[in-house]
């Protein structure tokens, strides 16, 4: 297969478009000495897995698994390991017709010639990953240590502190720490992390990736590279390196892996140095549809009938982290037609949409979601989008859009959807305009989707159907729940990927009246659940049921569990 057929196959399967494949020929002119396929994953254009899948589908080559490779090295001294490594090849086994060798790049005829000529024999070429091939030839030729311990190594760190700035900057422009860096990235990315925390601590630099709403903590650089590592994130943040008293916030646009990928870094200081947090929004992985995101049935009608109202308030309720942006894009994407003019105050603007007006509030400078709000009812908008109602201010003037004839969707920090009322009145709100106004408020949390490759299923015990009241949901024959086992395609996990489980409370007359009697949350929870309205909890074990989650996973997200 010639390199045209590679870049054929990745565009055919949208891994590269035609800016990006100029791209590579520019770079490819200039860099005579690297093949096509590594420049492809050096320039962050396609991952490693993209580009040995299109190698197979040529037909031409078998793929290897990681954990196929043989612990004991397979070539002849005359090979050399520095060889090996310059060009991504293992030796996989050898026979007295042939060698085998698994190769990032099975197209290198420059490596199979040599490797031809050092062993006098046949060379059959299989696919491998060039990240695995790497660390297979560590164990094989007794280098077994991980990446990080050997960047550390390369890199002189001495003890000369962080006040001095220049040689910080120094330290964080070196090929070591931006491998580091880079290294802690691609795993993130490799393992669908939603967030990296990097925590230094007196002895030690902690790195944790939050994967699926659970953080796991990955090999770390070494305590004395912390200075250096923070510095080399806030560079490209395009923070202040000096500034490490006061918390800073900043954004990195990176391409790695075949995707690009905008990077929300924040710094808080503590005691042991700066702690960084880096939110990973990969649009991409960002699915905007109901149906994906967990809405279904009664739930699903209900939300879509709201949102095709002209005016009104609709609140999304729930804490930090259970996907209520996610929620607010995939209603903005309905309501996003020619026909409308849509404006959002969003702090920070997560996602970037076509044919939305968004503007990132700045509170320093006054921007507030209060003043921009003033300004944006006089540009004529029919949807306004407000990130959260955090004061009487905003809340006041989100009605007044509201009774003018402007549909506002926003978000609230409540556990549940009556509490969202209960909160709205507690900030000031009259509980008329609060009647009159809001339509619907929808509550979710996240729970982890068992992995569909291994999750394995057991007849529930009757005690447990009959505590739990499972067969309302289920009422004939034994009902199955799944379990978490792990395998490859979750990485040992047992879960891949989360969904939501939600409650939607729509704004009925007797609700109305509850709220103008000023009676609590739990009283307007009771009526809501009796007009029909399934809680949290409900949604929760009906997805458990259906196989899709665990009931461990929703006792963790729901409070009346």
């Amino acid at each position: 297969m010639a390199y045209q057929s590679l870049l054929k196959i990745l565009q055919e399967k949208n891994k590269l478009s035609a800016s990006e494949l100029k791209k590579v020929e520019r770079v490819k002119k200039t860099s005579v000495a690297e093949s096509l396929a590594l420049l492809l994953v050096k320039l962050g254009l396609c991952s490693e897995l993209d580009v040995a899948d299109a190698f197979v589908e040529s037909g031409q080559f078998e793929k290897m698994a990681s954990d196929q490779y043989p612990l004991e090295r397979q070539l002849p001294e005359t090979v050399s390991l520095r060889f090996l490594k310059n060009y991504h090849v293992i030796g996989f086994g050898e026979t007295e017709d042939a060698v085998t060798v698994v190769m990032m790049d099975p197209e290198d005829q420059f490596t199979i010639d040599a490797l031809r000529l050092a062993t006098s024999k046949p060379i059959i070429v299989k696919v491998g990953l060039l990240s695995e091939i790497d660390a297979a030839l560590d164990v094989q030729y007794g280098e077994d240590r991980s990446k990080m311990d050997k960047l550390v190594d390369d890199l002189a760190v001495d003890d000369l502190g962080e006040e001095d700035l220049e040689h910080l900057k120094d330290l964080a422009s070196e090929a070591p720490v931006i491998k580091m860096v880079n290294l802690i990235m691609q795993r993130a990315i490799e393992t669908r992390a939603s967030d990296i925390h990097i925590e230094p601590f007196e002895q030690s630099l902690k790195v944790r990736l939050r994967i699926d709403g659970v953080l796991q903590e990955i090999d770390a650089p070494n305590v004395k590279s912390t200075a250096a590592v923070i510095s080399r994130i806030k560079i490209m943040a395009k923070l202040n390196i000096a500034e490490r008293r006061l918390p800073q916030d900043g954004r990195i646009k990176v391409q790695m892996l075949g995707k690009e990928l905008d990077l929300r870094v924040s710094t808080i200081p503590t005691m042991h140095g700066e702690s960084v947090v880096i939110r990973l929004l990969d649009k991409e992985n960002t699915v905007l549809d109901f149906a994906a995101l967990g809405f279904a049935g009664r739930h699903l009608q209900q939300f879509i009938e709201v949102l095709a109202q002209p005016h009104g308030i609709i609140l999304i309720t729930g804490p930090t982290g259970s996907g209520k942006s996610t929620t607010m894009y995939a209603a903005l994407k309905q309501l996003n037609t020619s026909e409308r003019k849509i404006i959002t105050v969003e702090d920070p603007v997560e996602y970037q949409m076509e044919g939305i007006n968004q503007i990132q509030a700045k509170p320093q400078i006054g921007l507030t979601f209060a003043s921009a709000l003033r300004s944006i009812v006089r540009q004529d908008p029919d949807v306004i989008m407000i990130g959260e109602m955090r004061d009487l201010e905003t809340a006041r003037i989100a009605v007044q859009s509201a009774l003018t004839g402007h549909l506002v969707l926003s978000t609230l920090h409540t556990n549940d959807a009556a509490g969202g009322i209960t909160r709205l009145l507690d900030m000031g709100l009259e509980e008329y305009l609060l009647t009159s106004t809001v339509n619907g408020i929808l509550a979710q949390r996240l729970v982890r989707k068992l992995c569909p490759v291994c999750k394995t299923g057991v007849v529930a015990p009757p005690e447990l159907v009959k505590e739990l009241r499972l067969h309302r949901y289920a009422p004939e024959g034994d009902i199955v729940l799944y379990k978490p086992v792990g395998c490859a395609a979750c990485a040992g996990m047992g879960y891949r990927g989360r969904l939501a489980i939600i409650e939607f409370l729509p704004m009925t007359d007797p609700v109305r009246k509850l709220i103008m009697a000023h009676e609590e949350a739990g009283a307007i929870q009771k009526l809501a659940v009796a007009e029909g309205m399934q809680t949290l909890y409900e949604n929760g074990l009906v997805k458990v049921i259906e196989g899709i989650t665990t009931l461990e996973e929703v006792m963790r997200v729901t409070s009346e569990a």
